[in-house]
């Protein structure tokens, strides 16, 4: 019971949170990936994960945390999203990390075209008053990639291993 409330709950809403958190404010609290290692941790051992596959598991974190490390590094994505596409990666593994990049970077594209032609357009009045608004408006403002790819991750997540636990 337990184990399906995890599966079927903490993934997908930390997901959807995360994309919302990312949009309103242009962050994504570390609470979100610590939640989603911690549960992680949880389906590990109730699904009676081996040995062996949490550690690809945590293989595939620890790649993408590295990589995305190197990008937090040189300004080309904020810290949360690091820490978000490596948390999304420990409950993927190898299997899906593949698919969910190519996702995430598609999301991510159209994301960006997105926003260029958002702030491109007059706010109208209704919206002009909206400081979360104006912040995305704002021309020199970064991308909630976390839309990305929290979208990507919920693409792959029902092909996962996770979704067909009996």
């Amino acid at each position: 019971m337990l184990a399906d409330a995890i599966r079927f709950l903490v993934f997908p809403a930390l997901m959807a949170f995360a994309a919302c958190s990312d949009l309103f404010t242009m962050t994504i609290s570390n609470r979100v990936t610590l939640v989603l290692i911690a549960g992680f941790a949880g389906m590990a051992v109730f699904s009676g994960m081996s040995l062996h596959d949490v550690l690809t598991h945590l293989g595939a974190f620890s790649a993408v945390l590295a990589v995305a490390f190197v990008f937090f590094a040189r300004g080309w994505i904020g810290g949360g999203d690091a820490k978000l596409a490596a948390a999304t990666a420990l409950w993927l593994g190898f299997d899906h990390l593949l698919p969910y990049l190519l996702y995430a970077s598609i999301f991510g594209g159209i994301l960006t075209i997105a926003m260029i032609r958002f702030r491109l357009m007059p706010l109208p009045k209704t919206l002009a008053d909206q400081d979360w608004v104006k912040r995305l408006h704002r021309l020199d403002g970064g991308v909630p990639y976390g839309i990305a790819l929290a979208a990507a991750a919920l693409m792959i997540y029902p092909d996962t291993a996770w979704m067909h636990i009996g």
